[in-house]
């Protein structure tokens, strides 16, 4: 049905518009095949044309064969200058980086840390999926989700999840923050 160029293209322009992490199954569905497989492999092959072709910009693959187009670490800084307008104030990424090194943690030591505009930044951050927050008795206990780690391409695992944390400026996370 699709020859292969115009399979590939789908891929990329869906990866570049995404600006997130896309499963096989998007993958897929965006190329207008059945095969989560062949968009896998197609997907493979693009990133490894991207990879060595252009150099800003790269396609990584994560865990369950999920892939996404983002900026090269090392390009942040320039592209950050350039950029229309972030998904989140870096207020509220600080809060989103205090949670995801310190967690689990309450709100109440994140009032203590942040300050009592941090209820506004944990109903934006759990609105957008990147946080998740569990009654214990009279507070709340919040943790990052898979949806956090997949959007910025880190670590699901904590004690990785903390080293990936330590080399980056605390609250500076900026990998795709700007799509």
């Amino acid at each position: 049905m699709n020859n292969e160029k115009e399979i590939r293209a789908r891929i990329e322009a869906a990866l570049y518009a995404s600006g997130r992490p896309l499963s096989p199954e998007e993958l897929a569905k965006a190329a207008g095949i059945k095969s989560k497989r062949k968009a896998i492999n197609i997907t493979r092959s693009l990133a490894n044309l991207i990879n060595s072709t252009l150099s800003s910009i790269e396609i990584v693959e994560l865990h369950d064969h999920k892939f996404v187009m983002q900026l090269k670490p090392e390009f942040n800084k320039i592209a950050k200058k350039f950029s229309t307008k972030p998904l989140l104030p870096p207020a509220i990424l600080k809060t989103l980086s205090y949670i995801a090194y310190f967690q689990p943690i309450s709100s109440q030591d994140l009032v203590a840390q942040r300050g009592s505009q941090v209820y506004h930044h944990l109903k934006l951050l759990e609105d957008l999926g990147f946080i998740i927050g569990e009654r214990s008795g009279r507070t709340y206990i919040y943790k990052t989700t898979a949806a956090f780690s997949d959007y910025f391409g880190l670590s699901r695992d904590l004690n990785i999840l903390k080293q990936q944390l330590a080399r980056i400026k605390f609250g500076k996370i900026t990998t795709n923050i700007t799509k």
